[in-house]
């Protein structure tokens, strides 16, 4: 039994509460504003809609885990990006998000979250390098600076 896990939960812990945030910040969109356009000029195609923001939130929380395990030697591949109809679909996919977040970190020490040599690291498609709790960090900015995108977004509707 793993008895050092008090950064973990606390990584875990922000983790949720970035999540039920961005729960909470969708949780009254229309089906017409979920698959509005909003961003017409960008080049991201993950960027123009609340819905595209959204299947990009859930497919990133996902490849996080999936980087994580595959580093601990498990051969998962990572779900593909699906854009849903409605909101209720997504709530239901963030909060599936959380139960493989929760998962993955079963077996997950305190000991085990911070790596220095590079072999011992991730390394992403976008060709960054980060240790466990590095790539938890990153992870948790994401759904935050995602939620702020998608209020943003509400707010020019």
């Amino acid at each position: 039994m793993i008895t050092n896990k008090n950064a973990v939960h606390a990584l875990l812990s922000e983790y949720k509460k970035a999540i039920l945030e961005l729960q909470h910040a969708i949780q009254n969109i229309s089906v017409e504003d979920l698959t509005f356009i909003v961003d017409t000029k960008t080049d991201n195609p993950d960027c123009q809609s609340i819905q595209t923001v959204l299947s990009h939130v859930v497919r990133s929380g996902y490849s996080y885990c999936v980087y994580i395990r595959n580093l601990r030697n498990e051969n998962v591949l990572c779900p593909e990006k699906t854009n849903r109809g409605s909101i209720s679909e997504y709530l239901t996919d963030l909060n599936n998000v959380l139960k493989f977040t929760h998962e993955t970190f079963h077996t997950i020490s305190d000991k085990e979250l911070e790596r220095f040599k590079e072999s011992e690291k991730i390394k992403t498609s976008w060709e960054q390098v980060y240790d466990i709790e590095q790539m938890m960090e990153h992870a948790i900015v994401h759904v935050l600076r995602h939620r702020l995108q998608i209020e943003n977004f509400k707010a020019k509707m």
